[in-house]
């Protein structure tokens, strides 16, 4: 099952009108216009420093029938706006199109191999006799599909001619959903947490990915090697950001990002960090969401706030507008940045049993 080229804005299936928000149909049209809400819910709100950069897609039938593509991008610099909104439209693809390729090189060499079978290591058998990858393949193929499209996403912002990437980008934060796996492929400081029961019956949020910021010890040593320079400014002591050798600009607040290209030659890579997890039967949903969100509230917070909305297709507007308000609260001085998030539900009945979270883990 592969994705159709085209795509609708959210506004169309009667969800919010924004042009930061994009839902691509599989190509069979299957789901229906209410197929978006039974799956996840988005929202994007622009902050109050100028135009919108953060860009949010769901692709449902995504690798096979009921897989599930979605994504949130924060842009940032003169054109994140776009660049995160062109990332956004090209890089599922881009995903698809080389775990395709995997795939068909993997069945080619297979063909080629005499001694090849179902039974064995590097696959296993479901209840039906169905054979499938080994979860650790599965992870692999997607791992290094990821991992090329991310660079070809990055090749290709450096042609666009109409868009200047030398200083703006944009972060990247992905979930694949492909029947009882979940892939996380992450760029920057966006960031998945996933919320699941305890065994004693307690909500947790477990966070997926790592805020790749440049005073991460491993990210400021790669930069530093390649004579960029890591440091926050006296007015805000607590933020690291990456600087040219020789000039005090850009400034950028995170190690890896697509985009950047003029910090490309100095350390700000463009590799996701790409994890695996199984789904259980005590998983929830995941929340992914641009730093706007993270910056105010904490991952139970989040956690909470989703069980605490009573129709699911509202969860994420419930976390978009609670943290805007605490913005306000906390930040008073400040302009408030864009707030999106995504919120994926990994079973029908995702978003109940509104419990307080404990501590996560």
């Amino acid at each position: 099952m592969g994705i159709c080229a085209s795509s609708e804005h959210l506004a169309q299936q009667g969800q919010e009108a924004d042009e930061s928000i994009v839902y691509v149909m599989d190509e069979e049209g299957g789901g229906g216009a209410s197929s978006p809400r039974k799956v996840a819910s988005l929202f994007s709100q622009k902050g109050k420093k100028g135009p919108n950069q953060d860009a949010v897609i769901l692709c449902q039938g995504f690798g096979m029938g009921d897989g599930v593509f979605c994504g949130v991008f924060d842009g940032h610099g003169r054109c994140g706006h776009l660049v995160s909104k062109l990332v956004r439209d090209y890089l599922p693809f881009m995903v698809l199109s080389h775990r395709n390729a995997l795939l068909l090189a993997d069945a080619d060499a297979d063909a080629d191999d005499p001694v090849f079978s179902d039974a064995s290591p590097s696959s296993s058998a479901d209840s039906s006799g169905n054979s499938s990858p080994h979860p650790s393949q599965m992870l692999g193929e997607w791992r290094e599909a990821c991992t090329n499209a991310f660079k070809a996403m990055d090749n290709e912002l450096k042609l666009q001619a109409n868009m200047d990437c030398n200083f703006s980008g944009t972060t990247a934060v992905c979930a694949i959903k492909q029947g009882k796996d979940l892939i996380i492929a992450n760029l920057g400081d966006s960031r998945a947490v996933l919320a699941t029961m305890s065994g004693a019956g307690y909500l947790k949020a477990v966070q997926l990915t790592t805020d790749q910021k440049p005073g991460l010890p491993e990210e400021a040593e790669r930069i530093k090697r390649c004579e960029g320079r890591v440091f926050a400014l006296r007015e805000e002591p607590g933020v690291m950001r990456v600087w040219l050798p020789g000039e005090n600009l850009p400034g950028l607040a995170m190690a890896r990002a697509l985009g950047d290209s003029r910090l490309k030659h100095h350390g700000v890579i463009s590799t996701p960090q790409v994890t695996g997890h199984r789904i259980g039967d005590a998983d929830l949903f995941i929340i992914l969401a641009t730093d706007g969100v993270w910056d105010v509230l904490s991952n139970e917070e989040v956690v909470s706030i989703v069980c605490a909305t009573p129709r699911k297709q509202h969860a994420s507007k419930a976390v978009v507008e609670a943290a805007v308000q605490r913005w306000k609260t906390k930040y008073p001085s400040s302009r408030v940045d864009d707030c999106s998030a995504v919120c994926l539900f990994l079973h029908d009945h995702g978003a109940s049993a509104p419990q307080r979270p404990g501590s996560s883990s």
